[in-house]
């Protein structure tokens, strides 16, 4: 029941104020004009950071979640931040979200495209500019040579988008989430993280890093254990940890040709695989502080 009623709520929520949203996407698509899109993307994301807290609110009627967040108190709502996380659970954009609802400006993720069509929601991640990118295989691109670079060209618009009002680009480096398969197929060096794709990183940094005042570099851990969404939805999360480490971006990757340059590619590589070792060695401390008791 309580799944249920949690569930309702969400889509309450989410039809009530889309709905709304909506009105001002048609707003923002009939009248595309600096002087109008600039006050009408404040009310959109007005709108969203007002679905965010009112999830955080079934969330807390839902269960008691112990929560363990640091690193919140020196960010500020006005910047422009760069965030990267670990991605373990459907359940890490809600708690994203909850934990950085209007400490920062709202985080914007990249999507697969296909998400665009799902019902109301898909139009909503469009008129709040979330970036929809395609994917394409190796085997494809190579019957296909004109396609390469357009992930490259998607995000460059989209920050461009984004330099126009503050906010948060979120990107999960792992660009998938973590499991014992993936981790065990890929090989991966690190032992609680998959391996990280530093492409889209160094794209976003290219695009904007001027106006990134910051790396946020967050850390989600759920002591017992990685939860489904259902787990949230019927009230069986009792603790969740969120780590947020504040960094310097290095001035030299601002400017520089991943794509084309391998001696920048790999120093943004090994930057980002410094990152992943520190995460790495983090994720094990909890594990073992939490074990402990």
């Amino acid at each position: 029941m309580r799944g249920l009623l949690s569930t309702l709520l969400l889509a309450l929520n989410t039809v009530v104020l889309g709905t709304i949203l909506l009105a001002f996407a048609v707003i923002k698509l009939l009248l595309p004009l600096h002087a109008v899109r600039r006050p009408v993307d404040h009310v959109l994301n007005a709108i969203a950071e007002r679905w965010i807290g009112n999830n955080g609110v079934w969330i807390a009627l839902a269960q008691r979640v112990q929560w363990r967040v640091e690193g919140l108190d020196p960010l500020r709502y006005g910047g422009w931040y760069l965030v990267e996380s670990n991605h373990r659970s459907w359940v890490d954009i809600f708690v994203l979200q909850k934990v950085f609802n209007r400490r920062i400006p709202m985080l914007k993720f990249f999507l697969k495209r296909e998400l665009i069509y799902v019902p109301l929601i898909g139009i909503c991640w469009w008129a709040l500019d979330f970036p929809f990118m395609k994917r394409h295989s190796e085997a494809y691109l190579k019957k296909h040579p004109e396609k390469r670079g357009e992930d490259q060209q998607t995000t460059r618009r989209a920050c461009e988008k984004f330099s126009l009002v503050p906010t948060s680009v979120m990107n999960f480096l792992e660009g998938t989430r973590f499991t014992p398969h993936k981790h065990q197929q890929q090989g991966s060096p690190f032992q609680h993280l998959l391996r990280p794709k530093a492409g889209g990183i160094a794209l976003a940094l290219n695009a904007m890093g001027e106006k990134f005042q910051s790396l946020l570099d967050v850390t989600i851990f759920y002591p017992q254990g990685t939860p489904t969404l259902w787990d949230l939805m019927s009230g069986k999360i009792r603790q969740v940890v969120v780590l947020v480490n504040e960094l310097p971006i290095p001035r030299e990757f601002i400017q520089g040709d991943y794509g084309g340059d391998p001696a920048f590619r790999a120093r943004v590589q090994a930057w980002v695989h410094g990152l992943w070792e520190e995460k790495d060695r983090t994720l094990e401390n909890l594990r073992r502080q939490y074990a402990a008791g």
